[in-house]
């Protein structure tokens, strides 16, 4: 069994996927539009409701590394909110800590900048321009 995290944008989910295939190296691996459902339903996929504009992200999965993510447009009110989870990044690097922690930050919030500490020789944690809180922790070298 797996667990694979889905996220949310509200409304901004292609725009989020543009973002991490420039910032990680993402690979959208499938991508479904509210307009591709055969039945009208709602962000929640329930039938019956007014659904999302057509054009809207309904469901769509994502590759960073060898991690698979979902995503979807949700309930499309431009306001994603991402609370009590962080997604952790583990580059092999220092250099590639920092270009990803870069990346990230690119119109995001750092909330605790870049740098070396007791467990690992740079982390960082940042929310990245959709709110999604990201943790970026470097193994230490063996």
């Amino acid at each position: 069994m797996k667990v694979e995290p889905y996220l949310f944008f509200d409304g901004r989910c292609e725009e989020a996927l543009a973002f991490y295939r420039t910032a990680l190296g993402a690979e959208v691996t499938a991508l479904m539009r509210f307009s591709d459902s055969p039945a009208p339903t709602d962000a929640s996929g329930c039938a019956g409701a007014a659904p999302p504009p057509g054009d809207k992200v309904m469901h769509a999965a994502f590759r960073i590394g060898e991690t698979t993510l979902m995503a979807s447009d949700g309930m499309n009110g431009g306001q994603p909110v991402f609370q009590g989870v962080s997604l952790s990044l583990n580059p092999a690097d220092e250099a590639e800590a920092r270009r990803l922690f870069a990346a990230l930050s690119e119109g995001g919030q750092v909330q605790v900048p870049l740098s070396p500490t007791f467990f690992s020789p740079a982390f960082g944690m940042v929310a990245d321009r959709f709110g999604v809180p990201w943790m970026v922790v470097c193994t230490p070298a063996a």
